[in-house]
């Protein structure tokens, strides 16, 4: 069997047909390129999920009371400053740990009274939580130990008072206190008030809570560990280290961004098989039409192979022949379809914000390839075989 003259007999068929191959590959190259664009959206979209996830904290560890219904909780029940130390002196691997108490406060804008969030936090706040500073900067140990009546804002905030000004030195009055502002933050990332940072807050030493609330203590207690792997351990010892410190009845929900990141990276796992099935259903539609187009090739050139086979052409030499042909649409196709699936992120790459950016997975160009020529091989050999099995004789009467 000559593939040589395989290759080139079916090269002069597919350029004999040139519209009719054409359309015929525009399924491959739909297809091919689909289950490229899909596993880089798929990608991206993990990508960008998981980064905002973490960029709200890196390993970190939060615990909270947990109220009883109907029922006023204890004093002994909350969580207070000395679990926040016993949590950095107690527990190994804790690089940074900080700890907040919020309440509603309102403060005079142009003449009207405003809502906003009041949170008291403590030093380490800023890095655990990885806030922006924009203007100005963060509290310093002088202003925890010495209770500076000093304040940072968001940025909506400094626009809403301020407007156009520097807020940074000026004061701003909450209830009976005036403050002076010392900077203006932004979380890294927005969380749409899913967090304790609303749109309107306003950051103080935390205590400087207790002269609003009477006692200092803590709405929220974060750590931070110095890796990954050490999440789950740090969990389990804040866990142990509340329980131990405060009444058996007390419950506080202890949690991470572990399940959070699990929970986005399933999501995007499930998200990234659902588009590969519809890309595939796409190229199962392309097959079948190769396959037909390849049935009518073989009636229309019924007496060609008569004339190949009466001169000795081998019935796997006519096989191969049409095999050619159907890989040849379908690798073309698919080249065609990478291509395309390869120009579109780097187009859009320049609408995206510039941190973030359109990986291409070298794998699903492989995977595109491959598919995309095993479905026109697989798709083309009924017709090849049918080819090959028509009978000289009859194929040379055939009119």
């Amino acid at each position: 069997m000559d593939l040589r003259e395989s290759l080139t007999v079916a090269v002069d068929a597919l350029r004999a047909n040139k519209l009719r191959t054409v359309l015929t590959s525009i399924g491959v190259i739909i297809g091919s390129a689909s289950i490229v664009l899909v596993v880089t959206v798929a990608l991206t979209s993990r990508k960008y999920v998981i980064s905002q996830i973490e960029a709200v904290g890196s390993n970190l560890v939060w615990a909270e009371m947990q109220p009883t219904p109907d029922k006023v909780q204890p004093l002994s029940h909350e969580l207070s400053v000395g679990d926040l130390e016993a949590v950095k002196a107690g527990i190994p691997g804790v690089i940074n740990a900080a700890g907040l108490s919020d309440m509603p406060m309102t403060v005079v804008v142009g003449g009207r009274t405003r809502s906003v969030a009041l949170i008291g936090v403590t030093e380490g706040y800023q890095k655990i939580r990885r806030l922006v500073i924009l203007r100005g900067r963060y509290f310093d140990s002088g202003d925890m130990d010495s209770h500076s009546k000093v304040c940072l804002i968001t940025q909506a905030l400094a626009k809403r008072v301020f407007g156009v000004e520097n807020p940074v030195g000026r004061n701003i009055c909450m209830g009976e206190l005036s403050f002076a502002v010392i900077g203006v933050f932004k979380e890294r990332v927005t969380t749409f008030g899913l967090t304790e940072v609303q749109e309107d807050s306003v950051l103080i030493p935390l205590p400087l809570m207790t002269v609003y609330k009477g006692r200092e203590v803590l709405n929220s207690l974060y750590a931070q560990a110095s890796s990954p792997d050490q999440v789950p351990s740090l969990k389990i010892q804040m866990e142990r280290l509340l329980k131990s410190r405060h009444p058996p009845d007390a419950t506080y929900n202890v949690q991470t961004l572990t399940a959070i990141l699990t929970a986005a990276r399933s999501i995007s796992l499930g998200l990234t098989v659902m588009l590969v099935v519809v890309a595939f259903i796409a190229m199962l539609i392309s097959g079948i039409g190769i396959m037909n187009i390849m049935l009518v090739t073989v009636r229309e050139r019924t007496r060609e192979i008569g004339v190949r086979k009466a001169i000795g052409a081998p019935r796997k030499e006519i096989m191969a022949q049409f095999l050619i042909e159907a890989f040849l649409i379908s690798g073309g196709g698919a080249v065609l379809g990478i291509l395309i699936g390869l120009i579109i992120p780097v187009v859009v790459q320049q609408l995206l914000p510039g941190n973030l950016r359109v990986p291409v997975s070298t794998w699903s160009v492989v995977l595109a390839f491959l598919v995309s020529s095993l479905t026109g091989l697989f798709f083309g050999w009924l017709p090849a075989n049918q080819a090959a099995k028509l009978d000289p004789v009859e194929a040379l009467r055939y009119e």
